[in-house]
Parts: C-alpha cells; structure tokens; sequence
C-alpha cells in the first residue's frame, strides 16, 4: 500500500480554498480553513468518509461505528459515513463485511488499499482491490473524490464529487440486491423517523414514494441542531442505467442503487444484476450536496451534469 503527498493548500472549488492533509494512513479535508472530513482506507472493512460536516460545521453522518456517542442509534454496524460497496460481486458481501461478520452469498469480501494520492484543486485519487474472502481477485476499483464548497457561513454550500472505475478481473458480476451501493448513512435527527424528509427530483416525498423508484437526484432534509439543512445525492446521467433507484429509508440510510430490481419492484422475476466481462470497465459518478433548506437544489443537480 502506497500513500503519496503530504500536504495541499490553496486548492480552490466554488470560491473556497481546500486543503487535504496526510495525516498517517488517514487523509484530512478542510475546506475554508475548517474541518470538513476524513478519509479512511487502512485498517478498516472500506474505505469510507467520516464525519462529513456542513458549512456551518454540524456533523450531517452518524458517528456510530467509528464513535460511540451516547443516545446514537447503533444498528447495522456496516453503515460507515459515506462508502461505495455492493452485497453481492461475484457472490461476494462487499456490503455486509465488518470483521466477524457472515455477510451474505459466499461470504464477506475483502477491500484493500493500493495507492492514495493527493491531487491539485482539492481532488484525491485512490486504488483498491476487491478480494473475495479467500483472496481470489475480483476487481480494481480507481476513484477521484474533489472537494469544493462556497462562501456564505451556514448558507455556504459543500459538496464531494466522485469518479469511480471499476475494472473486472475475471468476469464480474454485481447481483440483483438491495444491499448497495453508493450510501450515506446520516445522522439520527435527520431521519425521516425523526422528522426528516426525503424528496426527489420529481417532488415524490417520504420514503414509501421514493425508495425503489428511479431519480436522477434525492434531497434528505431535517433540521439538525436548530439549523434546516439537506443532503442530496446527484446521480450521473452517464452513470450505467441512470437514472438510479433509490435504497433510502426511514431510519437514516440514504443509497442509489441500480442492481437491486427484484427487491425494489417485489418481483422475483426481474433481474438487476449487471455485468462487467474481465479486462473491462464501468464507470460510476456522483455528488454529495450538503445545503441550507431553501437551496434550489434543481438547478445545483442541472450544474452538476452539465459539468460545472
């Protein structure tokens, strides 16, 4: 494993400058002099961004498994910030694969680090390799993450754009389950069950209108320490079978997910699963929004896909 760059200053998105510190194996992000989040790829069941904050500095991603803080929900333990992983690759739990546990089809996967290196304009690029449990290759995963925000104090915006390839080593195949992919597992006062609103690009609200149903974007929004703010998830429209269906629930996950139709649709006669043959790629891309409540968070996702 291989960690590249020390330390990056004045990087700049949307106005605000960026800095991404080495810290070890764990690389810190600060966007406007503050702290925004962390990466974390060693020593951990995947890579994974905790705590994400918004621009007024409030913590917007559970903190449990990585903390304990008194009062937080501790269910399904796997849910880790912000992460990309699938329950099923090539039979293998990529989802489901904290240590000790089963996971589900032949078992938990394992995700290591090949490389992180840090990039100008605020931008990390990091390689990993998916292993099935008993170290047979299954394929390289290559990932850019840029970091931006603008000025504003708490009206300020923030944001993560991720690049994802994936190239198969043998043939590989993502099967059709609920359990993925691209997830945010937000912090308890946001939740839908605690007065939270899911709402999709097409105004579908609350999770019995949104989850399983495709949209290009969806904003999570809840009031967090007395401040109204939202975390969207903008989904490619280049993104494989965009738009995306959404695995986002009542209890704080918040996921697109393509591959999981026979869950979505209740009909075990469809099938999601999605195939990348040995040397090929696929290529995934997303961006993260944290916003104050009345962001036309539209016009945010019509920027994003047209490039800017």
């Amino acid at each position: 494993m291989k960690f590249a760059g020390v330390l990056l200053l004045g990087a700049v998105g949307w106005g605000q400058p960026v800095s991404l510190t080495m810290r070890g194996e764990v690389v810190e992000v600060e966007i406007g002099h503050k702290p925004f989040t962390s990466f974390y790829t060693s020593g951990v069941p995947k890579p994974f961004l905790h705590p994400v904050r918004s621009a007024s500095g409030k913590v917007v991603t559970r903190r449990y498994p990585m903390e304990k803080v008194e009062g937080e929900t501790t269910d399904h333990p796997h849910h880790r910030g912000i992460w990309f992983t699938h329950g099923d690759v090539n039979g293998w739990d990529f989802w489901i694969n904290e240590p000790g546990a089963k996971g589900a089809g032949k078992g938990p996967g394992k995700i290591s680090t090949r490389r992180v290196t840090l990039r100008p304009e605020g931008k990390l690029f990091a390689s990993f390799d998916w292993k099935g449990g008993d170290g047979s290759a299954v394929l390289t995963e290559n990932r850019t993450m840029a970091f931006g925000g603008t000025f504003g104090g708490k009206d300020a915006l923030r944001w993560i754009d991720f690049d994802i390839e994936l190239v198969a080593q043998p043939k590989v195949v993502f099967g059709d389950t609920k359990e993925g992919t691209f997830a945010i597992r937000l912090r308890d006062e946001l939740m839908e069950k605690k007065g939270g609103k899911m709402t999709s690009s097409t105004g579908a609200a609350g999770m019995k209108n949104v989850w399983g149903k495709p949209f290009p974007w969806v904003d999570y929004t809840g009031t967090l320490e007395g401040e109204e703010l939202g975390v969207a998830i903008f989904d490619h429209p280049e993104n494989p079978r965009a738009p995306t269906r959404w695995h986002a629930r009542d209890y704080g996950l918040f996921a697109a997910n393509i591959f999981g139709l026979h869950d979505f649709l209740n009909d075990k006669s469809q099938d999601g699963s999605f195939t990348i043959e040995a040397g090929k790629s696929a290529r995934f891309r997303y961006r993260v929004l944290i916003h104050p409540k009345d962001t036309n968070v539209a016009v945010e996702y019509s920027n994003y896909a047209a490039g800017r």
